[in-house]
């Protein structure tokens, strides 16, 4: 199994050959709060590395969703869009966002590990 690879946008990514999972982190939700909307990109939709691909919405804000490489959208998990508070539940698991076909699988080098993601995230808390 691959290994999950993380942004400075505190999205998550678990390659798997050519394509890959995306979802943001736990240290995300905690920041935005309990988040009650998700909008996601459609499917067939490309998606450029580090651009918006999607909206979340908590009781304290806003916030863009970027993806950490390029692609097109294979998949979205329509159960976070029916339930946002699901992304709250399991923000690492099963309230992924969306599912693509990587463009570029070494996009996937300029991301962090998960020791650099929580040093990161620690060092870059508000």
């Amino acid at each position: 199994m691959s290994e999950v690879k993380f942004s400075k946008d505190h999205e998550w990514i678990l390659p798997d050959g050519d394509e890959a999972t995306v979802g943001i982190t736990k240290h995300a939700t905690e920041m935005l709060g309990d988040i009650v909307f998700a909008e996601l990109p459609d499917k067939g939709s490309n998606v450029e590395k580090d651009g918006t691909a999607g909206v979340v919405e908590s009781t304290k804000a806003a916030s863009d969703v970027y993806t950490p490489v390029s692609g097109e959208v294979l998949d979205i998990n329509q159960i976070i869009v029916d339930d946002p508070s699901k992304i709250n539940e399991d923000p690492e698991g099963s309230a992924w966002f969306f599912k693509l076909k990587m463009k570029d699988v070494s996009e996937l080098e300029s991301l962090m590990n998960k020791d650099e993601y929580d040093k990161f995230a620690k060092e870059n808390a508000s």
